[in-house]
């Protein structure tokens, strides 16, 4: 069996010598073809200048005159020639060669064949290609890679993970290889603001799968910036709700709600309930990410500067204080625009599943062009160099709307909640994801 197996290998790369000697005894007969017929060519186009040039004679002519010793007679002569010379010279400005000279067109190309080539090992059908779990792939503060086998059992021993980072200016690609005993792998110190390409192969033994399908993922714009939600400035412990460890905020209309909405006859005006980030941001680009879930009825998220943190939590609109008054009938575009002024912070909105772009003179007139499917995670990139803040769609890394921002303080990751809602910060990515092996 043995000696059959070395036979038929054999024979396949016999093959494969074959295909290459007819490949290059093709190009090489192309090459000597183009050769002797621009060859022909050009030796037309000589000779038929240098027939031009016995013509005319101008040689000979500048010879004779070379020989005149009386100056008088040389001076007239040879300005003769300088016209006679300007004439022929300008005719060979416009002079092309017949054919052309460089061969540039018969460069062959051999970067992907190499590859294939260099990727040349054994096949089985008992080693099952691998599948990027998309799903469960996340780019964070780091990649987090993770596939599986299509099959029941897997009989891999070891899995090899490649990456590059996608460069248009880079024409020869090269993967960064890591050998995985899991299935899955945390890869750090990648490049913010990028995008890299991923893929993966199993191994028994000597026997490789062909590769994976290739999974495109983009870095965040900016370092991941840390937080935890802030339990103590103004936050309002009976309309909010926070986790233990404080990475998730849910909002509780409460009692005191209700008894307030008595009060309301006409219109309805309810309370945001606010909370920030326990940690600020005094300079650099930084980005976080979080979930929204999706019954939330509103959601506002952004940024406040530390000296409006005060005015954040202080709202004249809750109908549970004394301070609250009904709509005064004045116009509600003029308010509007006067709420929006007087606003302590830089948010958007978001509820019932959908992006709200916020109304500026740059923004579409058509209310319906403004409201974008809400992303499953949504990011916030802060450039408090120059002085914007833009909200992306996480998953792909999409920025959905930027503005500018006052950064002269320091600024808050700053959230809003309002009816049923709650919103996730999302958790760095680390070695607990499951770099383990599946039969411990």
């Amino acid at each position: 069996n043995s000696e059959r197996a070395k036979e038929e290998a054999s024979q396949n790369f016999e093959k494969l010598f074959h295909v290459l000697e007819e490949k290059k005894s093709a190009t090489l007969r192309a090459i000597e073809a183009s050769k002797n017929l621009r060859m022909e060519k050009l030796q037309s186009q000589a000779e038929e200048y240098q027939g031009l040039l016995e013509n005319n004679g101008l040689v000979g002519y500048a010879q004779e005159v070379l020989k005149e010793t009386d100056p008088s007679c040389f001076v007239q002569t040879a300005k003769q020639l300088h016209v006679r010379i300007q004439k022929a010279t300008e005719s060979l400005k416009s002079f092309r060669p017949a054919a052309e000279t460089t061969f540039e067109d018969f460069v062959v190309d051999i970067s992907e064949q190499e590859e294939i080539l260099s990727d040349l090992s054994f096949h089985s059908s008992g080693v099952e290609t691998p599948e990027i779990n998309e799903e469960q792939t996340r780019m964070y503060n780091k990649a987090l890679i993770s596939w599986e086998c299509p099959g029941k059992k897997d009989s891999a021993d070891i899995y090899v993970l490649e990456y590059h980072k996608l460069n248009r200016e880079e024409e020869n690609v090269t993967w960064q290889e890591i050998e995985v005993c899991s299935k899955s792998k945390v890869i750090p110190d990648l490049d913010d603001d990028s995008s890299y390409a991923f893929r993966v192969r199993a191994y028994k033994g000597s026997i490789c799968s062909p590769w994976s399908r290739e999974v495109i993922l983009r870095t965040p714009p900016a370092p991941v910036f840390s937080f935890l939600f802030d339990d103590k400035c103004g936050y309002n412990s009976e309309h909010l709700l926070l986790n233990p460890r404080r990475t998730s905020v849910e909002s509780r209309a409460g009692f005191p709600l209700l008894l307030g909405s008595e009060r309301v006859q006409v219109g309805c005006y309810t309370t945001l309930d606010y909370i920030i980030g326990d940690t600020g941001i005094a300079k650099g680009k930084h980005f976080w990410a979080f979930h929204v879930e999706a019954y939330s009825y509103l959601v506002k998220v952004g940024v406040v500067s530390s000296n409006k943190i005060q005015k954040l939590f202080h709202n004249t609109h809750d109908v549970t204080s004394p301070r609250y008054e009904q709509d005064s009938g004045h116009d509600s575009g003029s308010e509007d625009a006067f709420f929006d002024s007087l606003q302590p912070l830089t948010l958007v909105t978001l509820g019932m599943k959908k992006f709200f772009i916020p109304t500026t003179p740059a923004a579409p007139k058509d209310p319906a062009s403004r409201i974008l499917p809400l992303p499953s995670c949504l990011g916030i990139c802060l450039d408090c160099d120059k002085g914007k803040v833009g909200f992306y769609d996480a998953g792909c890394m999409k920025c959905l709307y930027e503005c500018e921002v006052d950064c002269s303080a320091i600024m808050y990751p700053a959230f809003a909640l309002m009816g049923g809602a709650a919103v996730h910060l999302e958790e760095a990515v680390t070695a607990k994801y499951g770099e383990y092996c599946d039969d411990i």
